[in-house]
């Protein structure tokens, strides 16, 4: 028991740990900073890669930025000169790749309406069927009270008519 409860200045007894403390490192205040709070080795690999990594795209962000004002620098008036050439070349692709595109857009259309048309009369039932023949089915019911209405007040149309002018 009294191994348990040493005082500090004691020498600790079996099972216990001894305090660890960590060597003095030389160097400034951030290099101990960073040996502070760097847990393992494997922490300091991923942070050096992050940092090549990092190191890496910003060189290649600049790099593409001054690709970029170079080419402007270069081709802009190559680009102003010949621009009475390429103005119609560029309004005739532009056309004819919006009309080719917009073509096969409407042929695909047309190709699934048509697809869609078989299954159904075919019995199939495609997707929206149902309400295909619910829209049908009130077309036709309402068709049938107008023609009942019809006929059940054309007669009192008719004889009113007769009243109004006897001769008619």
């Amino acid at each position: 028991m009294a191994e348990r409860h040493s005082s500090p200045g004691q020498q600790p007894g079996v099972g216990q740990k001894a305090p660890q403390s960590r060597p003095a490192q030389g160097g400034g205040p951030v290099l101990r900073k960073f040996h502070e709070h760097a847990s393992s080795p494997t922490q300091l690999i991923g942070f050096l890669a992050l940092i090549v990594s990092g190191g890496i795209l910003l060189l290649l962000t600049g790099l593409t930025a001054t690709g970029l004002v170079m080419s402007l620098i270069f081709f802009t008036p190559l680009l102003i000169i010949s621009s009475p050439i390429w103005f119609p070349v560029c309004t005739v692709i532009f056309i004819g790749i919006t009309w080719t595109l917009s073509m096969c857009g409407f042929g695909v259309a047309v190709l699934a309406g048509v697809s869609w048309l078989y299954r159904y009369f075919k019995g199939f039932n495609p997707p929206g069927s149902g309400q295909v023949d619910y829209a049908r089915n009130r077309i036709y019911d309402t068709a049938s009270h107008m023609k009942d209405y019809a006929r059940e007040y054309g007669g009192y149309l008719q004889s009113k008519a007769k009243d109004a002018a006897p001769g008619a």
